[in-house]
């Protein structure tokens, strides 16, 4: 079979071979880089296998380049990378393993091309080239990965019992590549996956994370939690989104299945962005549903307080699951919070207070918010799906509206801490916090225009009310302290 490489590819091959000529070793194109070209997919890197050893064969390539790249070695595990013209080689020395019970880190010995693709995940991930003077650019097949590409399987080279439980992750791996390139999993190969998945307890949560926000990043995410699910992986690495799927039914009445409309609306944003935050806050946003719901006479399920509540469960389940407990998790838990509220917005009876009030909460991740709102719309009823898009298109241009006219999302306060320390000479201490609170109050409530004189005028009121006193001549503080905003 003809695999199309670019002409930079094959320049950095040809140098890759002419050093395995002169080593006099035997080296192969193997894994990801090979399966990628033939299902068309881009990449910038690839592996390279020889018989012998990787870190000698990798110094010898990296000479025949000018100038010469640095080239990074890993002892521990025998490999070694260089960046060649922007393109990433790996290299080690062909090998064979064997397992114990309890570790997926294997026993090691070097071994020939047939023993390395025997320890391959899977028959797509099996398939080399050769870089080899007698037969270079011949593709190596063993285990019929390429018929298995053209039927799009996935599935082991060996007994997949064997392959899941010497290394368990490969369960996720599966999954992911199941994800990412829309295969099938082999019907023997998913059901050693389901018998194995208790395995998953012996791999570490970054190792297991790392797969997840690679199936996240992937264009149809949904695929991958789905066989997550099905599998009983989920189960096991995240209990509170498999706490989410089913319908429960009483008097009749059922409420939707939240797991599958998680689904669906993490599909969605995924149609309109790649950030993987935005794409977590999907997944999140009805976290707490289980937790809240309740069979109200007359009335039917509610979930009052979910995005309360599920705000308040981000940390914990970021933290459980090895995810930055930065920035990041704070816009997912800003999204999951704020997710229902500007549906509320959308009546005509709606103050300008309450838009206000959302501008300011939202700041400058309002668009990112009304993203996630707008995928949550998962109804099957196109007019419901249409007034629903209507409202959210009103709510945006009453935002515009009031944001235009009293610039809330990147609000700074009109007056500092700093300004009312030195216009009453008193230290850093609970009046200050009260006054600034009062003044931002006042403003998001429309009480004052967001300036500096209103809100000096009103300060003053509030101070006297508090038994506090201004200096005398320091109605324009602003001017006297550095760094302040007016």
């Amino acid at each position: 079979m003809e695999i199309n490489c670019t002409e930079k590819e094959l320049f950095i091959f040809k140098k890759i071979a002419h050093a395995v000529e002169h080593l006099g070793m035997e080296a192969y194109l193997i894994g990801g880089f090979v399966r990628d070209k033939i299902v068309g997919r881009d990449t910038k890197d690839a592996d390279v296998v020889c018989v012998g050893d990787g870190i000698r064969l990798a110094k010898e390539v990296a000479k025949r380049f000018n100038p010469v790249p640095p080239v990074s070695i890993f002892k521990t595990y025998g490999t070694a990378h260089v960046k060649a013209d922007e393109f990433d080689l790996e290299f080690v020395g062909a090998r064979k393993e064997s397992y114990k019970y309890h570790s997926r880190n294997p026993e090691v010995a070097p071994g020939t091309l047939e023993d390395d693709q025997l320890r391959r995940d899977f028959t797509i991930n099996a398939l080399a080239i050769s870089l080899n003077k007698n037969n270079y650019g011949q593709l190596l097949d063993p285990f019929g990965g390429l018929d298995d590409i053209k039927h799009k399987i996935i599935k082991t080279p060996l007994d997949p019992v064997q392959t899941f439980s010497d290394d368990p992750l490969r369960m996720m791996r599966a999954i992911r590549f199941a994800t990412q390139l829309n295969f099938a999993i082999e019907d023997t190969t998913l059901q050693a996956i389901k018998d194995n998945a208790y395995r998953i307890s012996i791999i570490s949560q970054e190792r297991i994370t790392e797969e997840l926000n690679k199936i996240l990043a992937s264009s149809t995410p949904s695929i991958g939690f789905d066989l997550l699910y099905r599998a009983g992986l989920l189960h096991i690495i995240f209990p509170q989104m498999v706490d989410l799927a089913g319908a429960e039914y009483k008097d009749g009445v059922g409420h939707k299945d939240n797991f599958y409309h998680t689904l669906q609306v993490l599909d969605n944003i995924s149609k309109e962005t790649d950030d993987l935050w935005l794409r977590w806050a999907a997944v999140l946003h009805d976290i707490a549903k289980p937790v809240t719901k309740q069979f109200e006479e007359g009335h039917g399920w509610t979930f009052h307080g979910h995005e309360v509540v599920g705000g308040k469960m981000v940390p914990k389940i970021f933290s459980k699951l090895k995810l930055p407990l930065n920035d990041k998790m704070r816009l997912v838990k800003k999204m999951v919070e704020l997710h229902l509220r500007p549906i509320s917005l959308s009546q005509e009876e709606i103050t300008d207070s309450a838009i206000r009030r959302l501008l300011f909460d939202a700041g400058e991740d309002f668009d990112a918010l009304m993203m996630l709102c707008e995928a949550d719309i998962t109804s099957k009823n196109k007019q419901k799906v249409k007034r629903y898009l209507e409202n959210f298109e009103l709510v945006r241009k009453r935002c515009e509206a009031v944001e235009e006219k009293d610039r809330i999302r990147n609000w700074q306060p009109p007056i500092t801490g700093e300004m009312i320390m030195e216009i009453f000479s008193i230290p850093p201490s609970r009046p200050v916090g009260v006054l600034k609170n009062s003044i931002k109050e006042a403003i998001l409530d429309g009480e004052i225009d967001n300036n500096y004189d209103a809100a000096y005028d009103f300060m003053i009121e509030k101070a006297k009310q508090m038994g506090l006193f201004p200096k005398s001549g320091v109605r324009d503080a602003k001017s006297q302290i550095p760094d302040s905003k007016s």
